[in-house]
């Protein structure tokens, strides 16, 4: 063989088959072109080489046989609400039901308080019964170790984990003795909740009292399990359900997916708000969760008579860029608005269109409510049946919003929770 075939042969051998012959090699400090040819020095003798070049075995690597490491498990919400508005109380046990979609051997509670101090004297866990009932035996609940807390306005507290086995969508009383503010919901969302003066949170009977369906002072479940998808649900009152005044956060969209899907989707919705009220909210009410990987944004039906185009692009395009970090984030197009309550309906109906086609054009996970619900040869016109007033979704609404939810995730993949069996034609 000669000089060059010899040269060739001994710089493919030392790239170790990484790179064609001729090419590049990488040493690890930059890239440079194979050496050129070069006579061999005058008075070297070349050595013979096997006929058909030189042979490099392949590198061997030994099988790692050793069982895969577990995962170890974490908490994740498994149901939350944005309490933004304050209810002051004084001496009383609340006793609220509240659904949880997510399954592990551990909860943990965190409390909100209102615009001004709160002390929280005791914290029960329980399944939920009838009528305000236990169902079993309620379970203490700590504070680094104390039994309860007391805090300053518009403050958020964590409890130490407990046991407490849950399954996805079991419903649970959570029982608390608390006096001062509390961060209160806009709306009625717990229905089988109940308030009464005094001490009860031990009691395992009914506690009687005065119903109460408001989500206050507890903000959050986490309950600790496999790691899985774990979704929020930004928005107005479509998202956190209004339908009556007297309404069921289990008939919400987020919670209808939430069932179907077989992962938990939890409610960050707030009525009212638009853009900027969510914003100035979002550290306390949404980033201050653990264990999320996605959100749902349906915002902007509210500012659609205050703001422009250009803002409500704008303010949109803040709210995905700041929960970038935290989650992906679907966005989800407007619902269809007969009517407005607020400016000038043309304005409202032309900037809506607007915003849809942005919204569509601009991200690439987007999930297209006004699709499923308006009227095909009308798009400001819901479909007969999916609407109470002509802005808020009936609960048939909120089902096909849903619906559509869950086609988009499954189609990207998202899977139940290990262990979650969903009910049959799911």
């Amino acid at each position: 063989m000669g000089s060059r075939g010899r040269r060739a042969v001994l710089v493919c051998a030392w790239a170790i088959l990484m790179t064609a012959c001729g090419s590049e090699v990488d040493t690890g400090e930059g890239s440079f072109p194979a050496p050129p040819d070069t006579p061999a020095p005058v008075g070297q003798v070349e050595e013979s080489l096997p006929e058909g070049g030189l042979e490099v075995a392949p590198v061997r690597v030994e099988e790692d046989k050793r069982e895969p490491r577990s995962v170890p498990p974490m908490f994740q919400p498994g149901f939350h609400h944005a309490l933004r508005w304050s209810h002051s109380a004084s001496n009383v046990t609340f006793r609220l039901r509240v659904p949880v979609g997510r399954a592990g051997q551990r909860v943990r509670l965190a409390f909100r308080s209102g615009d001004g101090s709160l002390v929280l004297r005791k914290v029960t866990v329980a399944r939920a019964g009838p009528n305000g009932a236990l169902a079993s035996a309620p379970v203490n609940v700590t504070f680094s170790g104390s039994a309860g807390f007391s805090v300053g306005a518009r403050t958020r507290v964590v409890s130490d984990p407990v046991t407490f086995p849950v399954s996805f969508r079991d419903e649970l009383a959570v029982s608390f003795e608390v006096q001062g503010a509390l961060a209160v919901s806009a709306i009625e969302t717990l229905p089988g909740s109940y308030v009464r003066s005094g001490a009860y949170a031990s009691v395992t009977g009914a506690i009687g009292g005065t119903p109460w369906a408001r989500a206050v002072g507890l903000a959050t479940v986490d309950v600790e399990g496999p790691p899985a998808r774990a979704f929020v649900a930004l928005g107005d009152s479509i998202t956190e359900g209004y339908i009556t005044d007297h309404d069921d956060t289990r008939l919400a969209w987020p919670s209808v997916a939430e069932a179907q899907l077989g992962v938990p989707l939890v409610n960050a919705g707030v009525s009212g708000q638009g853009f900027y009220e969510e914003l100035m909210n979002l550290d306390q009410e949404v980033l201050s969760l653990e264990g999320i990987t996605d959100c749902i944004v349906l915002l902007g039906t509210n500012d659609l008579s205050s703001l422009e185009l250009a803002g409500l692009q704008s303010r949109m395009s803040t709210l995905v860029s700041r929960l970038k970090p935290f989650c992906r984030t679907w966005v989800g197009t407007l619902l269809p608005k007969e009517k407005t309550n607020h400016g000038d309906y043309e304005v409202v109906k032309r900037d809506r269109l607007a915003m849809n086609a942005w919204i569509r054009a601009t991200f690439p996970d987007i999930i297209d409510f006004e699709a499923v619900t308006r009227q095909p040869d009308n798009v400001h016109l819901f479909l007969d049946g999916l609407e109470v007033d002509g802005i808020h979704p009936s609960v048939a609404g909120q089902r096909v919003m849903a619906d559509e939810v869950v086609r988009v995730l499954r189609e990207a993949g998202v899977q139940p929770e290990s262990g979650v069996e969903l009910p049959s034609g799911e």
